[in-house]
């Protein structure tokens, strides 16, 4: 498979990305392959996954929650995602398994990554998904979440947490 300097998928990555999602090793080829033609150097930064993103949200404000999104997903936390981080994030949100989702719920309201989740974390998440929302679909909402606030306040009252 040759190595990243070569342009090709080390094996090791391979292997390790075979053990870790349900994705075969011609579909993550295939994948190697279109992530180094948009990512020649081998990695997104944060600006440029803002910007993916943002085409996903054409008539909305997702830069706040991607910019969460991105921190989640940037696990060696260097500011940007290769391959492997890439791989991981998509298999994670489509297909991996509960508890790794949990795993990485938790990790996108832990802003701080202080090992705990705030009720001043929770508000951010929800108001950064909010900016996402348009807002005659924001009015349509339920009264007790209708606003951030509210929603953030239904969250944590959800898991019987106090009042910090």
């Amino acid at each position: 498979m040759g190595n990243a300097k070569s342009g090709a998928l080390s094996k090791e990555v391979l292997e390790d990305l075979k053990t870790n999602t349900r994705y075969t090793e011609e579909e993550l080829c295939r994948w190697y392959e279109s992530f180094q033609r948009q990512c020649p150097d081998g990695r997104i930064s944060r600006a440029e996954f803002e910007k993916i993103y943002g085409t996903f949200f054409p008539n909305s404000d997702p830069q706040g929650y991607a910019r969460h999104v991105f921190r989640s997903f940037d696990t060696n936390d260097d500011g940007t995602l290769d391959f492997r981080e890439y791989i991981i994030a998509l298999h994670l949100t489509s297909s991996g398994k509960t508890h790794l989702k949990l795993e990485w719920a938790f990790s996108l309201f832990d802003v701080d990554r202080n090992g705990e989740v705030s009720k001043n974390e929770v508000l951010e998440i929800i108001t950064a998904i909010f900016k996402m929302i348009p807002l005659e679909e924001q009015k349509l909402l339920p009264e007790d979440e209708n606003s951030p606030q509210k929603r953030a306040d239904k969250l944590w009252a959800y898991f019987n947490k106090g009042d910090n």
